[in-house]
């Protein structure tokens, strides 16, 4: 049962799909506004204008790019493959692939006759950021940048749509605190345009603002209804730890979804939360109907080997992690693929995926993207901890998630610091997520502090949550808790003696107690 209720939805078009950093649905489907006021309208009128964003999805794509700014307009997008990403981001869904491509070439050749069109500079943009997200193809981040920029330049007051495609972009290259800072600017202007609330709940996510999100959340599901908004609330629901509620919102935001690409986006996700719960055989059969729906989906491959490893499937997970990598050079991917590989003493493969990463991480910079997290964990577990303890205290000054603060506290006890690791852990538990990793990581920073008692407590929790987490990790814990044994009998001094030692036996209380 939940114990916070959405607020009852008010009248609005479909919401379109969202990705973690927003996309080119978000801008071109949400509400314009000049100066963040717009007239009221009859409340008929606004009944009449939901059924006409449905019928008319593709007027609306086209109007929103065609709005004069300035002195130019922007023309209509015949509809071929163009009109078509338009006309999806309008009814609410994301883009074939070969459309968006169509799109962005069409912006380019509209631009380079009619360069100061802002509005045409900020869909553009915006594609841009929507393929980077789809595609990994981080050289389109600059060009998005660029684009962005050029629009804010070319109309510097009450541009909304650049300030918003900026905040995607931030939040696509993991830069939290630029995406609040351009996010909030165009919430400020247009505070009734839904689309900016998506994009402020995944900065807020990423800084671990966690009352920023429900206010953002809040002001969301009173804005619009629809797929998207179970989806932004099953995601928060997740994060406080609220499973059944986030199950029940996710797989709804499932059923509603549209197309290839965005059912595959909502299948993933429930298949996430799955994996979580500790359930690898669902998070697989979810990926499976995931990648039926796209079969080129990238993050559902992945999910699909690590279900694979989980189940001691390994050589059909192994050709599902190259799968993914083929598609998408993503770094956590190929730490995860180095990981099976010495799970399983294949060490020259493990050490092969652990150069891939590095490589990625680097080309993923040039792009803008910043993944300090992948590889200070991965120097945390796999090469130099002290190191990963100076990267893993930057990244947390910048985003202070629960995510940030495990993986400092891991790199300091991996580094000799226990103590200062262990506030960082309890952290993590408390502000984060039900998570077997943070419950392993916790358990085993206290149980080399000789707190064995709760040592024994997170390290059985961690294998309750999830008894296949990681295939070096949970292997790492059950050994850790023979080590620690079961606990003797007795009372307190028992329980948290050191293993293999006998505690001073309790004294008798005196006659009268």
């Amino acid at each position: 049962m939940e114990t916070q209720k959405p607020n009852a939805p008010k009248a609005a078009p479909e919401v379109p799909a969202l990705g973690p950093a927003g996309s080119l649905a978000q801008l071109l489907s949400g509400e314009r506004l000049r100066g963040g006021r717009r007239p009221r309208r009859p409340r008929g009128a606004r009944r009449r204008a939901v059924v006409a964003s449905v019928a008319g999805a593709a007027v609306l794509g086209g109007v929103l790019v065609c709005v004069p700014w300035g002195e130019e307009r922007a023309a209509r997008p015949a509809l071929g493959p163009s009109g078509r990403a338009l006309a999806a981001a309008g009814a609410g869904a994301p883009a074939a692939l070969p459309d968006l491509a169509a799109l962005i070439g069409e912006r380019e050749a509209h631009l380079r006759a009619h360069p100061g069109d802002a509005p045409s500079w900020a869909v553009l943009g915006t594609a841009y950021v929507e393929r980077g997200l789809r595609t990994g193809d981080f050289a389109s981040y600059p060009k998005a940048e660029r684009a962005l920029r050029t629009s804010l330049k070319a109309a510097p007051e009450g541009n909304v749509d650049a300030l918003a495609g900026l905040a995607a972009l931030a939040n696509a290259r993991h830069d939290h605190r630029a995406a609040r800072t351009w996010g909030e600017r165009a919430a400020r202007l247009a505070p009734k345009r839904w689309a900016t609330y998506p994009v402020l709940i995944d900065a807020y996510r990423g800084l671990g603002a966690a009352k920023a999100v429900g206010r953002s959340l809040d002001k969301l599901r009173d804005l619009t209804s629809g797929a998207a908004v179970m989806t932004w609330s099953g995601l928060v629901y997740r994060d406080r730890g609220w499973r059944e509620d986030a199950a029940a919102k996710l797989a709804d935001a499932a059923a509603l979804a549209r197309g290839p690409a965005e059912r595959a986006a909502a299948l993933h996700r429930v298949g996430e939360l799955a994996w979580e719960r500790g359930e690898p055989a669902e998070s697989l059969r979810y990926a499976e109907a995931a990648l039926a729906a796209d079969p080129g989906h990238h993050p559902s491959l992945a999910a699909k080997g690590r279900a694979l490893a989980a189940l001691g499937r390994t050589s059909e997970a192994l050709r599902a992690y190259r799968s993914a990598l083929e598609r998408w050079p993503e770094p956590v991917y190929a730490l995860e693929l180095g990981e099976v590989y010495e799970s399983l003493k294949l060490m020259p493969a493990a050490r092969a995926q652990y150069d891939v990463l590095r490589a990625r991480v680097r080309e993923a910079r040039r792009g803008g993207v910043n993944h300090e997290w992948v590889l200070g964990l991965f120097e945390a577990d796999h090469r130099d901890a002290e190191a990963a303890v100076r990267r893993l205290r930057a990244e947390f000054e910048r985003h202070g998630s629960p995510r940030n603060a495990d993986a400092l506290g891991w790199a300091l006890h991996r580094a000799g610091d226990s103590e200062a690791g262990l506030e960082l852990a309890e952290e993590a538990m408390e502000k984060g997520p039900r998570s077997a990793v943070f419950a392993y990581h916790r358990g085993m920073i206290e149980r080399e502090l000789g707190r064995y008692g709760a040592a024994r407590r997170h390290l059985s929790l961690a294998l309750r949550v999830h008894p296949s987490f990681s295939p070096l990790g949970a292997p790492a814990a059950r050994r850790a808790l023979a080590a620690l044994g079961d606990p003797p009998e007795g009372g307190p001094a028992e329980v948290y003696a050191a293993p293999g030692t006998e505690a001073a036996k309790p004294t008798k209380p005196p006659r009268g107690r």
